[in-house]
């Protein structure tokens, strides 16, 4: 038998024990939407002619931000950016499930600005967007905090 301090109450021992029934566990049933479905203004002309209007863009990752910026192209000129950015969470335009840089380089601008928005939405699931109260005649209303930019410029 050894001798010395007594061993510590175990925890439905201790005078501060937990209830005696654990609460039911909560199971989670809501799903995380990653994949948004799109469709651009004036749409991708393949070399065939075939216009593609409607795509797929998913979720970025870190490493979707992060590998464009050991590109080469990127390196050499920071608005390429969004062009390598883009063509790494489409999953999808038209028929065309092989997106690639040249593929958004290819695109109408006004079709690339959409897109350029498309991400920040989906991206900062609106907390980019704050209340305000106009100091004038106490109105409130929502204002984007990301600004005009575009996705690579500073």
């Amino acid at each position: 038998m050894r001798r010395g301090f007594p061993a510590p109450p175990r925890p439905q021992e201790s005078a501060a024990a937990a209830p005696a029934e654990a609460p039911a566990r909560v199971e989670h049933t809501e799903r995380l939407i990653t994949e948004f479905p799109f469709e651009l203004p004036r749409g991708y002309v393949d070399d065939s002619g075939t216009v593609h209007r409607t795509g797929v863009m998913r979720l970025a990752t870190a490493r979707d931000e992060l590998i464009p910026l050991r590109d080469d192209r990127v390196r050499e000129n920071s608005a390429y950016l969004s062009v390598v950015l883009i063509s790494r969470v489409l999953t999808r335009l038209g028929t065309i499930e092989d997106i690639h840089p040249g593929i958004v380089e290819d695109l109408f601008a006004s079709d690339l600005a959409f897109l350029q928005d498309f991400y920040r939405r989906i991206n900062a699931e609106g907390h980019t967007r704050a209340a305000v109260t106009c100091p004038s005649c106490q109105e409130s209303f929502a204002v984007d905090l990301a600004g005009g930019g575009r996705l690579g410029e500073s």
